[in-house]
């Protein structure tokens, strides 16, 4: 009953939390945008070995790379990210995992000043 409501394992981000890459997330992202590039005309078990390839050696999850691209562009928060994957059918909760991964992995930072709207 209401297990919506229940909290998710992980970290807890302030509500509007946005994102950045560190220098170290700039790289990895890509490294992962070559990998796929190189697997994509070779088909989908090239494409889903090159994500594990560059998934396991940083502990995170093979699509956690998608997850760090979408971030590049510009600080967002875990609702933006959530919405802009959605049509991929990533849930939110596996934003929220990932987010949490690579954060871990010191991929990805809390952007400061994220409690203030961007302007």
């Amino acid at each position: 009953m209401l297990t919506s409501l229940k909290p998710s394992g992980g970290r807890r981000w302030p509500r509007g939390q946005r994102f950045s890459l560190s220098p170290l997330g700039v790289e990895s992202a890509i490294t992962y945008r070559q990998a796929v590039a190189g697997a994509r005309a070779q088909g989908r078990e090239s494409l889903e070995a090159a994500e594990r390839a560059w998934a396991v050696p940083r502990l995170l999850a093979p699509g956690d790379g998608v997850v760090l691209c979408q971030i590049e562009p510009g600080r967002l928060s875990l609702g933006d990210l959530a919405r802009a994957l959605e049509s991929c059918g990533v849930t939110a909760a596996e934003v929220k995992s990932a987010v949490d991964r690579l954060a871990d992995a010191g991929l990805i930072e809390p952007a400061p000043g994220a409690s203030q709207p961007s302007v």
